[in-house]
């Protein structure tokens, strides 16, 4: 420990410029890993609050809520506990303000008996009780929605008048608009006949039909669209700037340990063991690694707190752990390599080179 960090303090542009290279890698990592976690948070946000054990979804509907179509008369003979089971319409629309800018949204109509409407979580204003209000998530107030402003969703020319805000309500990365079947049913141009998209259980839920099928809800969440492509492409993002980062580590310190090797001959030649010059680059390798991770960490959290509300990026105490003992692993792997030079060194042609 004392030789690693004398020759650091000794030396301390170079092993400054080996600090800021991880530093900065590091910080690629925790931002990718912050805006992955964030934008897989708001395709999911609205099915988390409600909290399901089950969706039950048409079968032809490819496993998305979107596409499904539940009847009337199938429902009925579901036998729904209110308390525990909802039925959602969902369409998506485009909210027109007088002055705000047009946003792209999710309309999910809502039965005011069941579970998800009597546990939305208001941030302002109260709940829809009337036909042609609305509750809406939070990200239209961020862009000048107001309560009692009254607005148009598609080229309707209903208009529907805000009287509440909730967060966490957002659905494939479009802010949801909570309103009534009966305006869902207005909206998206079916009869009532049609009774919804899904029913949304907290409980695990039988079909009771064989056009119905019940899906757990990671099964649903998988095949949002476009999720798992999202979150496998930053997956991969993630591994490959992990294996940029021991490659890059391990030629630097290989030529840190290329222009020391003579120093390392002459402490071999006089006993010193290769063992524990080896745990000495060792411990230089993962302090260097430290500072370049606590310092990437400050920069990724300042980053964070400074970016707009509107940027899907959120910051994980637990995935940003496994994150840190990831690149810390890698960097030590990559350290390994130099190291093994040292066991390898022969003193007398060492010093004699």
């Amino acid at each position: 420990m004392f030789l690693a960090w004398k020759e650091i303090k000794h030396d301390k542009l170079r092993y400054g410029l080996i600090t800021l290279m991880i530093m900065l890698v590091g910080y690629l990592i925790f931002i990718l890993t912050s805006l992955a976690i964030g934008l897989a948070g708001q395709n999911t946000q609205a099915i988390n609050t409600w909290e399901p054990q089950s969706i039950v979804l048409n079968k032809d509907a490819n496993i998305n809520i979107s596409q499904s179509k539940i009847m009337t008369d199938q429902v009925q003979k579901m036998d729904l506990n209110q308390k525990k089971s909802a039925v959602i319409g969902d369409t998506p629309v485009v909210v027109t303000g007088t002055s705000q800018k047009k946003l792209s949204a999710q309309f999910v109509g809502l039965n005011s008996q069941q579970y998800i409407y009597k546990n939305l979580n208001l941030t302002s204003g109260k709940q829809a009780t009337k036909p042609h209000e609305v509750v809406v998530d939070t990200q239209l107030q961020q862009n000048g929605y107001k309560l009692g402003d009254k607005i148009k969703l598609n080229s309707s020319k209903t208009k529907y008048k805000i009287v509440g805000f909730t967060k966490n309500a957002k659905l494939n990365i479009a802010p949801i608009v909570y309103g009534s079947l009966s305006d869902w049913h207005q909206i998206s141009g079916l009869d009532t006949s049609i009774a919804g998209n899904a029913v949304i259980s907290k409980q695990k839920l039988a079909s009771h039909n064989t056009q119905l099928h019940s899906y757990d809800v990671q099964t649903v969440i998988q095949n949002l669209p476009g999720y798992s492509a999202q979150n496998l492409t930053f997956s991969f993002m993630i591994g490959f700037l992990m294996i940029i980062s021991l490659i890059v580590i391990a030629v630097f310190l290989y030529i840190l340990t290329m222009q020391k090797i003579q120093n390392y001959a002459v402490l071999r030649a006089q006993g010193i063991p290769a063992g524990f010059l080896v745990r000495s680059t060792l411990i230089q390798s993962g302090l260097l690694v430290d500072m370049g991770i606590i310092a990437s960490l400050v920069l990724t959290i300042g980053t964070i707190m400074a970016l707009p509300a509107a940027v899907p990026i959120q910051f994980s105490i637990p995935i940003i752990g496994l994150t840190i003992v990831g690149l810390f692993l890698t960097a030590m792997i990559g350290a390994i390599v130099p190291s093994l030079m040292i066991v390898r060194i022969d003193p007398a042609e060492a010093i004699g080179g």
